[in-house]
């Protein structure tokens, strides 16, 4: 991702800078994925792996990334908190 972009994205709760997921962390939110533990904002089961996706500053809140462009829609944020063995 375009680091001009990534410098002017933000989280639309929070208004956090966001940055692109490590390979680890998306292993493991993937990983939780696949063993159906992952709910939307909305409640909602995410149930396609992600490809790439953006988090927070403070590692809470992950939105996917479509196609190359972010998701950032409140009710379609994924609560790390969820996630066990999610590394920070």
């Amino acid at each position: 991702m375009d680091q001009r972009l990534l410098d002017i994205l933000c989280c639309p709760v929070t208004r956090q800078p966001l940055a692109p997921l490590s390979a680890r962390q998306l292993e493991a939110l993937n990983r939780a994925i696949g063993e159906g533990r992952v709910v939307r904002a909305d409640g909602s089961p995410q149930s396609s792996p992600l490809t790439a996706a953006l988090i927070t500053r403070d590692r809470r809140t992950v939105y996917r990334i479509d196609d190359g462009i972010p998701v950032l829609l409140a009710d379609e944020g994924i609560n790390t908190t969820q996630i066990t063995d999610f590394p920070g």
